[in-house]
């Protein structure tokens, strides 16, 4: 287990690097750029602008400004936002908490329903209803999410008028009713693929285990087809989506950043869109790290907790 941590932290170590890099060059080479916020300001002459670029770094070459920025990131100097000069750090602690939430509930939705649409499919394979999940599902895949997540505003927000279309709370009203309420369409729209995903795994890796020797010898003890079903079938069944579950935080972590924009949920992927718009660099790539440090921890986690819950498994190296 030792070496296998340790052959996974070099790994992460290169990968952030490499999203480093990769992330920087792309914002720095990309059209436009910080300046050109304050291009718009027509009370900044020319040297207010060059006096500005030189106290944000710009004026330097890029790979300067790359290797003082990373210096100070490993000594956990995140950078100030351009846009309000506040520590890109707080910036995020101050949106991290709604986007959690978001993917939370979404999780929560989404394993819950695709995991009994995966069961019934795989008990009841070649059914009517295994048809209709299954076409239900690679229909769910192929829906965008912003296309989906306007059409349930349009039905359930202007038409209907059952759910809020958008922030996290109603102003003036901060209960946890009314914070509920504006919590489950986005909940739905960012659950939409992980169920389709989720019922599609479930299922084929209960098919998987139905036919495995020991549900065969269950059955020849005369066990109810209840207890079979809970006590051996999914049980082990469930070993396997473990790691899908790591797999997906990348899903869901981009299908937020879509379905907040939708639903102006004040989150990470709305604060990262914003940024962008803003060329704040500084945000950008502090949200850029965050996320992929959080990806390769779930990634991470996710083997280690295969690695307990099937002692079979064994992570050597």
């Amino acid at each position: 287990m030792a070496i296998y941590l340790a052959r996974r932290l070099f790994l992460a170590i290169i990968i952030l690097l490499l999203v480093t890099m990769i992330g920087f060059s792309i914002l720095h080479l990309a059209p436009g750029g910080p300046m050109s916020q304050y291009a718009l300001s027509s009370d900044l002459t020319l040297a207010d602008m060059a006096r500005i670029e030189a106290q944000l770094g710009l004026d330097r070459p890029m790979l300067i400004q790359y290797a003082e920025w990373l210096w100070r990131m490993l000594q956990g100097d995140w950078g100030n936002s351009y846009r309000d000069q506040k520590p890109v750090l707080q910036i995020i602690a101050t949106h991290v908490g709604a986007t959690f939430e978001l993917m939370f509930s979404a999780t929560v939705l989404a394993v819950l329903l695709g995991g009994w649409i995966g069961v019934m499919g795989a008990v009841k394979r070649n059914s009517f209803f295994d048809s209709l999940s299954t076409i239900g599902s690679m229909i769910a895949i192929s829906i965008p999410t912003f296309w989906f997540g306007l059409v349930v505003i349009y039905i359930f927000s202007v038409e209907l008028q059952w759910l809020p279309s958008g922030n996290r709370f109603t102003a003036g009203d901060g209960s946890f009713l009314n914070h509920l309420h504006h919590l489950i369409a986005p909940s739905i729209v960012l659950a939409l693929v992980s169920t389709a995903t989720w019922s599609r795994y479930m299922r084929s890796s209960m098919l998987d285990v139905l036919h495995q020797d020991f549900v065969r010898t269950a059955k020849s003890k005369g066990l109810s087809d209840r207890r079979i079903l809970f006590t051996h079938i999914l049980r082990n069944a469930m070993l396997p989506m473990i790691t899908i579950a790591g797999l997906q935080l990348p899903t869901l972590l981009s299908g937020a950043l879509v379905t907040e924009t939708v639903f102006a949920w004040p989150g990470m992927g709305r604060l990262f869109l914003d940024s962008i718009s803003y060329r704040d660099y500084p945000t950008v790539m502090g949200i850029l790290m965050f996320t992929a440090i959080l990806v390769l921890i779930g990634s991470l986690l996710a083997d280690i907790s295969y690695s307990l819950v099937d002692p079979r498994i064994r992570m050597n190296g």
